[in-house]
């Protein structure tokens, strides 16, 4: 009866780490599956994938920028070889897009401004970012939040279309409309985002 007993025990336990093993392949995929951002701009194509894990207000805002089609149209408006590389806020005649009201800083989110990480451009005012963010082409320590007011805040990377990164970064640049250096000479477009799954 003991033995019986003991198959059993064994048979149920052999049954639960066959479902558990079952399942794990599933949960790592949706684990891994951090949703992701193609860019198609007039010089190539890039993806990004976010984190809504780490900076779910940023993120939540980001694609729904996507979602409303508002990057579709508007260019990389400051380019600095060296730094990063922003967009997201001006049509090609430099007339900045509306936006939605700004969002909280998530900043102190454990992600850093490194290379080829995508983060939230904003004022000098810490919860000012709305529309437009930026792709550090180096790392830029100096964005990293030291406390839970400064910073900028890091939302997710590059996972493909580095080239094209470095295409912009390393486009000519100068003064125009009402800005007085880093536009690129010839407009670089996104001519759309899209969210896929």
């Amino acid at each position: 009866m003991q033995a019986s007993a003991s198959r059993l025990a064994r048979r149920v336990f052999l049954s639960a780490f066959s479902l558990a093993a079952l399942a794990m392949p599933a949960l790592a995929e949706t684990v891994a599956a951090a949703p992701k951002v193609v860019f198609q701009t007039t010089l190539g194509e890039f993806v990004v994938e976010v984190y809504p894990d780490k900076a779910p207000k940023t993120v939540e805002n980001f694609l729904r920028y996507v979602k409303d089609k508002h990057y579709n149209g508007t260019i990389f408006h400051r380019v600095i070889g060296n730094f990063m590389v922003q967009g997201g806020g001006y049509k090609v005649d430099l007339d900045q897009k509306p936006t939605r009201p700004p969002i909280v800083l998530e900043a102190s989110n454990g992600l850093k401004n490194e290379a080829g990480t995508i983060a939230m451009a904003r004022t000098g005012e810490p919860n000012s970012a709305t529309s437009q963010f930026f792709v550090n082409v180096k790392d830029n320590q100096s964005l990293n939040a030291k406390g839970t007011s400064d910073g900028y805040a890091v939302f997710g990377k590059v996972v493909s279309g580095m080239d094209v990164i470095e295409k912009i970064r390393t486009t000519p640049t100068g003064a125009k409309g009402m800005f007085n250096s880093d536009v690129p000479s010839t407009p670089i477009v996104i001519n759309s985002a899209t969210l896929v799954k």
